[in-house]
């Protein structure tokens, strides 16, 4: 059997481009004693997959140059020689971009189908929902009556965090980078206020008056300047989640702002940067609470589904360009 992979032909510059990408046809081998060849239904593109492409270190091995990028991905099993799964059996696993693959057992995860649609898994119900739920609850700790700042509020973590602390009895202020999504995020998932960055020219002004009782927990995606804004409105004992940094992760500078020891020495803050894969102890916890309030209908969400293998490349970009409300991914195919 053939199978097309996306590899990564070169490391980008700034913001990569489609010549970063290459598509490559293989034969696949026999399956040996203990692996089972899957076939690609979803491909999750994810801001973190950038930092990847580079050869910084991080907290992840970067992508091989000439090699397949691989991530988030729901397969179904195609032919199996492993026993834990049989033919039509759908798993999650960090796989490579490729429309067949042969992988071991280990390292995937079986999914019920029926608890929610397959795609959830790589969203709400997957590392965007577990980040969510992690970061806001561990780090933030939202107490009711307090004021939560999301930036990259639109994105697959977000709106989840917006809507878990609004669950949570907080007043909500969501950060976007268009009209229509602030929109969304206030008639659709009910956020009390929201943000267009792209039309503000001063961001402290504008989270204070959206925050007129400062900030008491801010989730950041983005870094820049829409924290600095953040920053100047920060309650006593503010807590701030780090969980991205989008504005920098094309730069090819070293960015420099103010600095921001001072601000939380005198409002005695605590800023905890995380992964999602520090919290494993506490998934099934997370998992849980978060399928409930799904089952519930208490968590709306929202994805932006590309159609085709071939768009992979394009979806990816399209993370940079703010053009996905939710989470992005590709279907590839459907179960058989």
């Amino acid at each position: 059997m053939k199978a097309t992979s996306i590899l990564l032909a070169s490391r980008p510059h700034g913001t990569p481009t489609e010549e970063n990408f290459k598509f490559e046809e293989q034969e696949l081998s026999p399956l040996k004693e203990g692996e089972v060849l899957l076939k690609a239904l979803y491909i999750s593109v994810d801001p973190y997959m950038r930092g990847r492409m580079s050869e910084a270190k991080s907290y992840v091995p970067p992508y091989k140059v000439g090699e397949p990028i691989a991530g988030g991905v729901i397969a179904e099993v195609v032919e199996s020689r492993e026993q834990q799964y049989a033919k039509g059996d759908v798993v999650l696993g960090n796989l490579p971009w490729s429309t067949y693959t042969i992988a071991r057992g280990k390292g995937l995860t079986k999914i019920d189908k029926q608890v929610a649609p397959l795609s959830y898994h790589l969203g709400i119900l997957g590392m965007p929902g577990l980040t969510a739920y992690c970061g806001l609850l561990f780090i933030g700790e939202p107490k009711e009556g307090e004021t939560v700042v999301v930036s990259g509020a639109a994105g697959a973590v977000g709106t989840v965090v917006g809507q878990i602390a609004k669950l949570k009895g907080c007043r909500v202020v969501g950060i976007a980078g268009s009209d229509d999504k602030i929109d969304y995020l206030k008639n659709e998932l009910g956020f009390d206020e929201g943000i267009n960055y792209k039309a503000t020219s001063d961001m402290a002004a504008a989270i204070a008056q959206a925050c007129p009782d400062g900030v008491d927990v801010y989730f950041d995606n983005v870094g820049g300047e829409i924290t600095d804004g953040v920053y100047a409105n920060l309650n006593k004992f503010a807590r701030i989640a780090i969980c991205g940094q989008i504005a920098y992760y094309n730069a090819t500078t070293v960015p420099v702002g103010p600095r921001i020891e001072s601000t939380l020495l005198k409002k005695s803050a605590l800023m905890k940067g995380f992964i999602v894969n520090d919290y494993t102890g506490r998934f099934g916890e997370a998992t849980r609470g978060l399928a409930k309030w799904v089952q519930e209908g208490k968590l709306q969400y929202q994805e932006n589904i590309t159609e085709g293998f071939g768009q992979v490349p394009q979806a990816f970009l399209g993370l940079f360009t703010g053009e996905n409300t939710g989470k992005q991914l590709v279907r590839i195919a459907d179960p058989s």
